[in-house]
């Protein structure tokens, strides 16, 4: 694969990983599930217990595991032809999702204070 696919592929595949590792650790459909693994990611028993719940909790630990997942999947490497390639691929895979989630967080929290100022506007203009 040449230097300017890879390059490709680390961008489109990185938006898989963040939607998912967003998805998981921030939207409603997991909210459930979510506030299990934040229970036991502080109340567990042993340091074990308590790290692996995290990983539910933070997008950042969460895409990590995705990436593994991902790169078994797909096969793909950056740079190089052998297990670092892997390496390379799995770490640069991390950086670009978190960059991606990093933008959609800030989008969003933008869209939020935007709709409450407009929120607080109709209300003033209902008094």
């Amino acid at each position: 694969m040449t230097i300017n696919m890879q390059i490709c592929w680390l961008f489109i595949v990185a938006i898989p990983i963040a939607c998912v590792a967003w998805t998981v650790t921030h939207e409603e459909v997991f909210r459930e599930p979510r506030e299990y693994c934040v229970k036991r990611s502080q109340n567990g028993k042993t340091l074990l217990e308590r790290k692996f719940f995290y990983l539910f909790t933070c997008e950042y630990c969460f895409s990590h595991y995705l990436v593994i997942l991902v790169l078994a999947f797909t096969g793909y490497k950056l740079l190089l032809e052998d297990w670092r390639g892997y390496v390379f691929a799995g770490f640069a895979l991390v950086w670009v999702a978190t960059i991606y989630m990093s933008l959609f967080g800030l989008i969003r929290q933008d869209i939020k204070k935007e709709k409450t100022e407009i929120q607080l506007m109709k209300e003033k203009s209902d008094k």
